[in-house]
C-alpha cells in the first residue's frame, strides 16, 4: 500500500470541522486564556500509526509550568471552586462526564489519532471510561470524611486525640503517558 494513501486516509475519516482544528496551532490554558510558549516554540503531533503530522501544540518549558501552576493556586485560593460546597463541585464533576460522552465521536477521534489506536477501540474504552471516571468521582464530593482513631499508648488513651481529615491535594502537575492520555488525566 502507498504510504500516502494510508497517511491521508487517516484525516479522510476526520470531520472536516476536526480537521479545520487540528490546523491551527494548538496553545495552552494557562490562567483562564489560551496562550502559545514563552519561547514561541511548538512540537509537532504525529500519528504515530504512519507519522504523518496532525498538529503542532505550544511546547511549554518551565516558565510555562511555573505560571500554570501560580494561576491554578491563584484559582483554587481565591476563585469560586475553593469556596464551592462538595455538592456544587460535585455537580460540575458529574457535567464533565456528561460532556465527554456528549463529544464521544470528537474525542474518540482525537485520542486514536494522538496514540494510533484503533477509533473503536477509543470509542468503546478510553472516551466512555473517563466519562464513567468523572460521574463515579462527583459522587465522592460529599462523602469524603475524617475517622477518629484510638491509641494504644502508655499513657491514659484518654489525653489524647487523633484524628483524619481528608483535604484535597490541591494543585499538581502531571505528566501523561501515551497510550491513554484522556483515562490518565480523568484519573488524576
Amino acid at each position: 500500500m502507498n504510504v500516502h494513501t494510508t497517511m491521508s486516509s487517516n484525516l479522510e475519516r476526520v470531520p472536516a470541522s476536526l480537521r479545520s482544528w487540528l490546523s491551527a496551532p494548538r496553545p495552552m490554558l494557562i490562567n483562564g486564556k489560551w496562550i502559545q510558549a514563552k519561547s514561541g516554540k511548538v512540537i509537532d503531533v504525529l500519528d504515530p500509526s504512519n507519522e504523518m503530522r496532525l498538529g503542532s501544540v505550544a511546547e511549554g518549558d518551565a516558565a510555562d509550568i511555573d505560571d500554570a501552576v501560580r494561576a491554578a493556586r491563584k484559582a483554587l485560593e481565591q476563585g469560586p471552586w475553593g469556596r464551592m460546597t462538595p455538592s456544587a463541585r460535585g455537580r460540575i464533576v458529574h457535567k464533565i462526564g456528561d460532556l465527554i460522552y456528549d463529544h464521544l465521536d470528537e474525542l474518540a477521534q482525537l485520542e486514536s489519532l494522538d496514540n494510533g489506536k484503533p477509533f473503536s477501540i477509543a470509542r468503546v474504552a478510553d472516551v466512555p471510561l473517563s466519562a464513567d471516571i468523572f460521574h463515579y468521582m462527583s459522587g465522592w464530593s460529599t462523602k469524603l470524611e475524617g475517622k477518629h482513631i484510638p491509641i494504644s499508648h502508655l499513657v491514659s488513651p484518654g489525653d489524647y486525640l487523633s484524628f483524619t481529615r481528608l483535604e484535597p491535594i490541591g494543585v499538581v502537575g502531571q505528566i501523561i503517558p501515551w497510550n491513554f492520555p484522556l483515562l490518565m488525566a480523568a484519573w488524576k
